[in-house]
């Protein structure tokens, strides 16, 4: 339900409290931290980040492939205004 995450957002900000990451953001600290020489080691978070950049992920889908899917689809959108 997209209102439900609009009403948090506002709660959030209007309370001063820190806002949780967009899905955009959540991908673009994988890509940095894999850029900077990390290791994903979850699988299950690769593939949850590109499900909701909208991605259609294979359970069985090696994690190389949905990292390379992921850098293709943050080139292809524009960071959330």
């Amino acid at each position: 339900m997209p209102g439900a995450k609009l009403l948090h957002r506002l709660k959030a900000v209007l309370s001063g409290s820190k806002l949780p990451p967009t899905d955009y953001q959540r991908a673009q600290a994988l890509i940095a931290a894999i850029d900077a020489g990390g290791i994903p080691l979850n699988a299950v978070r690769v593939n949850d980040i590109a499900r909701k950049l909208g991605l259609d992920v294979p359970v069985t889908a090696p994690v190389e492939d949905t990292i390379a899917r992921i850098r293709v689809a943050l080139h292809r959108q524009e960071p959330p205004g």
